[in-house]
């Protein structure tokens, strides 16, 4: 690959730590296990629009070749009310680590994200120790809404993803009305809605596969090479007095 820049006419930049992408790192062989994809819903409802729509995902995921996980948001505290240490926290910790891919289902209310959904995301932290639950998964959004439709939680749970560091895959699905578009059973009807959504998960599916071996090359920073080799430095001088 031809260098775009002259070293010399980079000043401000630490040389030592500017890398060329590494072409046979982004070229690494597929893995042969399923995608493991975890999903979380945003409601406790009994009647969960926003639950049907995340296990009619999780039931297209598995068509496709995926390992489904859901984890159910009832019993957890709210953020920082107990400890980490507390079973249901360590129960999704435990799960975002295990994933690959993840889909995000919240119902809209008060044009937002609900505060059930919003609590899933704040348990998990963005690193433990030198390990990021989230960094370099991919990641799928979808919502429901009781009136007509909108993207008001879509774009909410997208700002999150990418400060979780996640790959948020383009396609989208918001389903408008969603008390129309489930039959008795809870299962969803035939219409653009479901099209949306199977095209969603197909996406997701397709976009694990592509990034989940390449992760830690595309996740790998300057600034953070930098900043670990600044902290090596001042640990080895501290060594030295």
């Amino acid at each position: 690959m031809k260098r775009a820049t002259v070293l010399s006419d980079l000043p401000a930049a630490s040389l030592t730590h500017l890398r060329q992408p590494d072409m046979d790192a982004l070229r690494a062989p597929f893995s042969s296990h399923p995608p493991r994809i975890l999903i979380l819903y945003g409601s406790l409802r009994t009647v969960s629009y926003s639950r049907l729509l995340a296990e009619e995902a999780g039931r297209l995921l598995t068509h496709f070749g995926a390992e489904v996980k859901f984890f159910n948001p009832d019993g957890l505290p709210l953020p920082d009310a107990v400890p980490a240490s507390h079973p249901k926290v360590q129960e999704l910790r435990d799960l975002s680590l295990w994933s690959e891919g993840q889909v995000w289902v919240s119902p809209e209310r008060h044009g937002a994200m609900s505060g059930i959904m919003k609590a899933q995301i704040d348990w998990i932290p963005l690193s433990v120790g030198s390990v990021r639950p989230t960094q370099g998964r991919t990641l799928a959004v979808m919502q429901v809404c009781g009136g007509s439709q909108s993207f008001n939680a879509l774009n909410q749970m997208r700002i999150l993803g990418r400060w979780m560091r996640m790959i948020t895959i383009p396609n989208q699905s918001s389903v408008a009305k969603a008390y129309q578009e489930f039959d008795a059973d809870g299962r969803m009807k035939p219409s653009a809605y479901y099209d949306r959504v199977v095209d969603v998960t197909e996406e997701l599916v397709k976009f694990t596969l592509i990034t989940r071996d390449v992760s830690g090359t595309l996740t790998d920073r300057y600034s953070e090479r930098k900043e670990e080799a600044e902290k090596l430095e001042q640990r080895v001088n501290l060594k030295s007095l």
